[in-house]
């Protein structure tokens, strides 16, 4: 009787400790300034930004809602075809696709998932080789008036440059 009970306070234990492991996998995102401009129409928003890998993979799983200007920014290290999906994301989104010249060069809305069971996940490839990627609630690049040729300037953070 002793010997199983010290199998399931180990047990325990190893799940508590699986599970405390598995909340600290979620990034502890920075922000960054940008600048979106299209003709006389300009708007600065500080978005999270995800620039590692771990990031970029993350990104916005697991969050049910975000302000009207939340968003994130996903920096690469190159330009080239990017693709995304909505694995773990819970609302709606519209990703921008941007080259290496800050220009959006594709605006896609992707779907949020309706099972976390769910394993066939569409994906959204880019329509050119992209170096940035804007993902904002669905909807928030027309309702805000940022279409196709729109460009991106990055106002804080290493990677700055006007």
């Amino acid at each position: 009787m002793e010997l199983h009970l010290k199998w399931l306070a180990g047990l325990f234990l190893s799940l508590s400790f699986a599970l405390v492991s598995n909340a600290d996998t979620a990034p502890r995102f920075k922000k960054e300034k940008i600048e979106l401009s299209y003709k006389n129409h300009k708007k600065v928003l500080t978005l999270d930004v995800a620039r590692s890998m771990n990031e970029h993979a993350y990104g916005l799983m697991n969050r049910t809602k975000m302000a009207a200007d939340d968003g994130m920014i996903f920096i690469f290290k190159d330009e080239s075809i990017r693709e995304f999906w909505m694995k773990n994301t819970l609302i709606d989104l519209d990703i921008a696709y941007i080259s290496s010249a800050k220009v959006i060069i594709d605006i896609q809305t992707m779907k949020a998932v309706t099972s976390v069971l769910q394993t066939n996940l569409p994906t959204y490839p880019s329509k050119g080789p992209a170096q940035y990627a804007v993902e904002m609630n669905s909807g928030w690049f027309k309702k805000n008036g940022f279409p196709v040729g729109t460009t991106l300037r990055l106002l804080s953070g290493p990677t700055s440059k006007k």
